[in-house]
């Protein structure tokens, strides 16, 4: 498998900054302590980058949100995850039963491929839209499979599902696919595939 570290990202013509891409707003919560490790685990790392595939969905995306819902943006919350940051969140979940939200850094995230991203929406006045629950909250209520049991027990309101619904839409309609267990997580291509084939960041 190849790889690349992460300090040497902006050399490999791989990859693409998120600062390239129009009407997308960033705010990536591991490289501050708004996460549920608590602390800043990207440091001086730029972790703000995507494979050019990846990249490139994603501007799809906003066009398609555009088109939908005028006057909403895309939130990148995680894009570009180092290896050895993969690895810290699996041993910080370590005796827990949550890691089914964290990939095994033996097999690897797609995200440490540039091939995936965690997303949500910002309506006109800037604020991100109500999903349910925040992000990386790592309970039932985040399941998209669920959502249709969620929204007739009334714990996801119609307002939510319709965001939920939206956010899919233009990122299942760009060529991303979703999981199920975490409605904010989008992968490009299949992972097999990625694993094998694309340049892990390390």
């Amino acid at each position: 498998m190849n790889s690349v570290r992460c300090e040497d990202v902006a050399t490999h013509a791989e990859f693409r900054h998120l600062s390239t891409l129009r009407d997308i707003a960033v705010d990536l919560r591991y490289a501050g302590v708004d996460n549920f490790v608590g602390r800043d685990l990207y440091g001086t790392l730029d972790c703000a980058w995507l494979h050019h595939l990846a990249a490139t969905g994603l501007e799809n995306a906003s066009k398609l949100l555009s088109q939908a819902a005028p006057g909403h943006r895309l939130l990148v919350l995680d894009a570009l995850r180092p290896h050895r940051v993969q690895i810290e969140l699996w041993d910080y979940l370590e005796g827990t039963d949550l890691r089914q939200y964290v990939a095994d850094p033996a097999l690897g995230s797609i995200h440490s491929f540039g091939m995936a991203l965690d997303v949500t929406l910002l309506g006109p006045d800037g604020r991100e839209l109500d999903m349910g629950t925040g992000y990386d909250e790592m309970r039932e209520l985040s399941h998209p499979r669920l959502d249709a049991h969620h929204l007739a027990t009334g714990e996801l309101t119609p307002r939510q599902h319709r965001h939920r619904e939206l956010l899919r839409e233009v990122l299942v309609g760009s060529g991303f696919q979703g999981i199920d267990n975490e409605w904010w997580h989008f992968d490009m291509l299949e992972r097999r595939h990625v694993r094998q084939t694309f340049t892990r960041v390390d």
